[in-house]
């Protein structure tokens, strides 16, 4: 499953340079598939949908740092636990259970975004 980040954030930022996927934000920061990753053209979304890895998307949170579903693997294939969970000082970065996903699943997504 993916990782979300709780209304407890500081907005201190530690999370975001720690992503391997870039799937971190700050609050109001417009996001894109295409960020960080090595994706370029049609990109298949979790729900089925199919964007252009370079569409820009609204900000999902305007108040705090977020984490972009689409992108999360919970650092699958990179580190042996969520990276944005491991720095976080308050403990804001936990498994978002709107999104529940195996290994498999992740792994895939992760070759998907790094091709």
């Amino acid at each position: 499953m993916s990782i979300k980040i709780t209304d407890e954030c500081i907005n201190c930022g530690a999370c975001e340079p720690e992503c391997p996927n870039n799937a971190i934000y700050e609050g109001g920061v417009e996001w894109k598939i295409a960020d960080g990753t090595e994706v370029s053209g049609s990109y298949t979304l979790m729900d089925g949908t199919i964007v252009d890895a370079n569409e820009t998307f609204s900000p999902i949170s305007d108040d705090m740092y977020y984490i972009v579903p689409n992108k999360c693997t919970e650092c699958q294939g990179f580190h042996e636990e969520p990276q944005c969970a491991a720095v976080c000082p308050v403990d804001c970065c936990v498994p978002d259970e709107m999104y529940e996903e195996t290994v498999d699943e992740l792994m895939a997504k992760k070759d998907k975004l790094h091709q």
